[in-house]
C-alpha cells in the first residue's frame, strides 16, 4: 500500500488526556496557558514514536509535577470539532497521584476540584469526558 503524503497531513492528531484522582476524590484540572483558554484535562499532544501510555505519563509530569500511575483507558474522543484548532482524537485515561501538584509547560495554574462541580469555563469537550466518567 502506497501512503500518500499530502493525506497523511490531513489525518487526525492523536492527542491523551487525563482524569487524575487525587486521595480526596477530587480530580486535577490544568488552566491553559496557551488557546484556546479555560480548564482542562491534564494532557496534550503524543510525540512521535511515543506510546499513548508514555505520552499520558508525560503530560501529566509536565503539567501538574506529579507521577501518576495510570489505571486504565477510558474512553476515546473524536469529534472533529471536539478542539477548534486542528481535528483531534484523544485517549482519556483514568490515573491515581498524591502529592502536592505544582503547575509547569502548558498549565497557568493547577487545580482540584470536586469533579461534580466544574468551573463554567472548561475548555474543549472536558466537561463532558467528565460526564460521561461519572455516568
Amino acid at each position: 500500500m502506497d501512503i500518500n503524503p499530502e493525506k497523511l497531513r490531513r489525518n487526525p492528531v492523536p492527542t491523551v488526556d487525563l482524569i487524575i484522582e487525587m486521595p480526596d476524590s477530587r480530580i486535577l484540572l490544568v488552566r491553559r496557558r496557551n488557546p484556546p483558554p479555560g480548564w482542562a484535562l491534564p494532557g496534550g499532544f503524543v510525540d512521535y514514536g511515543e506510546t499513548l501510555e508514555a505520552a499520558a505519563i508525560r503530560e501529566a509530569r509536565e503539567e501538574t509535577g506529579l507521577d501518576v500511575q495510570l489505571v486504565r483507558q477510558f474512553h476515546t474522543y473524536s469529534d472533529p470539532r471536539r478542539d477548534p484548532r486542528i481535528h483531534t482524537i484523544t485517549t482519556v485515561f483514568l490515573a491515581r497521584a498524591s502529592g502536592t501538584p505544582v503547575a509547569g509547560d502548558d498549565a497557568a495554574d493547577v487545580m482540584p476540584v470536586d469533579p461534580r462541580h466544574l468551573p463554567p469555563d472548561m475548555a474543549f469537550d472536558h466537561a463532558d469526558i467528565i460526564a460521561d466518567w461519572l455516568a
